[in-house]
C-alpha cells in the first residue's frame, strides 16, 4: 500500500546530474538593472547561475529584475522618558535593511512568462554613532541582503526550470 502512495510522488534532486537544472541555469541572462544594490543583485544571480562562467553566450531564458531598498533604524533620543534624565547613549542602535526584488523569468524562443514573482529579505545592522561607520554598516547590510535576494530568486528559478 505505502509503495502505491509513494510510486505518485514527484520528489527528485533539484540539482541531480538527470534534471538538467545546472545546464538550464547556465542558460539564463540577467537583464540590466539600475542602482547600486540592484547591480549587487544582478551580479549575485550571474554568478550564481553559471557558478562563476558569467552569462552564456547564448541564453535561452531571461530574467528581469527590478530592486528596491529602504534602511531603517530604531536611534532614541538621548532622553529618557522613564526617568525624564539624559541616557547619554554613545553605542551603537539596531537598524534594518529590506530589500525586495521582483523578477520575471521568460523563454526567449516564444516570449512565454515561466515566473513571475517578488521577494524580500531583511539584514539587520548595528548602526554606529560615527556617521562614516554608519554608513559603511548600511552598505554591507545592503550586500548580505543582496546576496540574500539573488540566492532566494535562483533557488525559485531552479525550481521552475526543474520542472
Amino acid at each position: 500500500m505505502m509503495a502505491g502512495l509513494l510510486a505518485g510522488c514527484q520528489v527528485r534532486p533539484l540539482y541531480g546530474e538527470a534534471s538538467g537544472t545546472k545546464e538550464r541555469l547556465a542558460a539564463v541572462s540577467v537583464s540590466e538593472v539600475g542602482g547600486r544594490v540592484g547591480q549587487e543583485v544582478r551580479n549575485q544571480l550571474i554568478f550564481l547561475m553559471a557558478g562563476g562562467a558569467g552569462e552564456p553566450a547564448t541564453a535561452q531564458y531571461n530574467v528581469k529584475i527590478s530592486v528596491s531598498s529602504s534602511a531603517t533604524s530604531t536611534e532614541v533620543e538621548n532622553y529618557d522618558l522613564t526617568t525624564r534624565t539624559n541616557n547619554n547613549y554613545d553605542g551603537p542602535y539596531p537598524g534594518r535593511v529590506v530589500m525586495s526584488g521582483q523578477y520575471v523569468l521568460t523563454r526567449i524562443s516564444d516570449g512565454q512568462i515561466l515566473r513571475s514573482a517578488r521577494r524580500s529579505v531583511t539584514a539587520q545592522v548595528d548602526l554606529p554613532q560615527q556617521e562614516f561607520a554608519k554608513i559603511r554598516a548600511t552598505r554591507d547590510a545592503e550586500n548580505r541582503a543582496a546576496r540574500e535576494l539573488a540566492e532566494i530568486i535562483r533557488t525559485d528559478i531552479a525550481a521552475t526550470l526543474g520542472r
